[in-house]
């Protein structure tokens, strides 16, 4: 009989809330809490997870993260028509970042649990209405089949082994439950050759002269590009194997949208919007047809699984 973990089990001062967390019971002992937030080991510390938990955990970053980033309409618009209501839902979001999707989308999930490796992003999630949990996306503290819903948005990119992480994020889907990615790097999209991608390295040093948002700051674009494990480089992204490879055999059907973030609920009966014209002419001179699916700069993976599935 699996147990659960009552969160004011530990520290109740901090944590008062009578809400379980559905832990694996065999990492239960190497969880710790500090300053409301539950802390497990993270394991190999990689350039990028450093990067990444660095960037995060400064708190000006986070908030400038939190209110600029996956906040518009059509973001908003596209989600909830993908997942539908998350109302009553035991919800996982998986780099959860300051909570970027819970503030965006509004709603009332029974239970929303942030997984993350920065704390000052899941002290930003916790006030917003998640019970923060920091570990490594790679191996995820809680139970299998524990979620209605899992999500990972513009968070699978950051991490070394995607499809490990996809693997772990769908270990916690229930059998009818929804996985959810979105705003990662499509590669087809960006793997610039030739002038195409001298332009796009030039864009760095330019966009410090001009303080374009986090490039403004040496430090943080240094440590924002570390952090884009598998963006921002030719040759780097997510394929449409990727998801196909690491969900199917989990028992997953997996629907893909290919969109340019512009194109609202409608990106899910095939209109992707259009890129910045800037984007369209690089993949122009890399023989890439900005209107075509490979051409869209992400891919949503909306993932059902079997309900006949036993887990």
């Amino acid at each position: 009989m699996t147990r659960a973990f009552r969160i004011g089990d530990l520290e109740a001062a901090v944590a008062p809330e009578t809400e379980l967390l559905p832990l694996d019971p065999d990492r239960i002992a190497e969880g710790h809490w500090y300053d409301g937030i539950l802390r497990f080991p993270l394991g190999g510390m990689s350039r990028g997870l450093l990067a990444n938990a660095f960037y995060f955990s400064v708190p000006p970053w986070a908030q400038e993260y939190l209110d600029h980033c996956h906040r518009d309409a059509d973001f908003v618009a596209l989600w909830r028509a993908a997942m539908g209501s998350w109302d009553d839902k035991v919800v996982v979001d998986v780099g959860c970042g300051p909570g970027n999707l819970l503030a965006s989308l509004g709603g009332r999930p029974r239970q929303i649990i942030g997984i993350d490796v920065a704390e000052a992003s899941l002290q930003l999630a916790r006030r917003i209405g998640y019970q923060p949990i920091l570990a490594d996306a790679h191996r995820l503290p809680l139970r299998t089949g524990c979620a209605d819903i899992v999500t990972l948005n513009a968070s699978l990119h950051h991490c070394d082994d995607m499809p490990q992480v996809l693997r772990e994020a769908g270990r916690l889907v229930r059998p009818g439950g929804l996985l959810i990615t979105d705003h990662d790097h499509q590669l087809s999209a960006g793997n610039f050759r030739g002038l195409a991608a001298l332009l796009w390295q030039a864009r760095l040093p330019l966009n410090r002269l001009k303080r374009v948002g986090p490039h403004g700051d040496a430090l943080q674009q240094q440590c924002m590009l570390a952090g884009e494990v598998h963006a921002d480089e030719p040759g780097r992204g997510v394929t449409r194997e990727l998801y196909h490879q690491a969900l199917e055999p989990l028992g997953f059907q997996v629907c893909l949208v290919p969109h340019n973030h512009n194109a609202g609920a409608a990106a899910l009966v095939g209109v992707r919007g259009r890129a910045k014209r800037s984007w369209r002419w690089l993949q122009r001179l890399s023989g890439i047809d900005p209107d075509t699916a490979d051409g869209a700069l992400s891919l949503m993976c909306i993932a059902t699984r079997d309900r006949g599935l036993t887990v």
